[in-house]
């Protein structure tokens, strides 16, 4: 069970570098304007806000990360405050901007957070 806990930790974390990259530094072209809706105009006007969200996204992989490297208690109680933010995160942002996110980031955090306090 520990084993199915890190990979889904890991992919959490694959995911939220995943949005960094995505928000921080493709907003304007096709792979952001596709996520995101929006024209070229106000992929330009947003890109600033969409940059400052992937950077809190890279923290949470960060975050994510280091759980997995460090050693217990610190890991799991690392990996448990990283996961809780993730689910938040989503569950506000689902909530708020688009229900989407429940499903993109909610849900692998629920999921991730369940696995690791059941492995432990």
């Amino acid at each position: 069970m520990e084993i199915a806990a890190n990979l889904l930790v890991a992919l959490v974390a694959a995911l939220h570098a995943y949005i960094l990259v995505l928000e921080m530094f493709l907003w304007e072209k096709k792979p952001g304007r596709s996520l995101s809706g929006f024209d070229a105009d106000m992929a330009r006007a947003t890109a600033p806000l969409a940059a400052n969200q992937g950077l809190y996204n890279g923290f949470l992989a960060a975050g994510l990360v280091w759980g997995l490297i460090a050693w217990d208690p610190t890991g799991f109680r690392v990996q448990v405050f990283f996961l809780s933010c993730v689910l938040v995160a989503g569950l506000y942002g689902g909530f708020t901007a688009n229900r989407r996110i429940l499903v993109a980031q909610a849900l692998p955090g629920a999921l991730s957070l369940a696995a690791v306090l059941l492995a432990r």
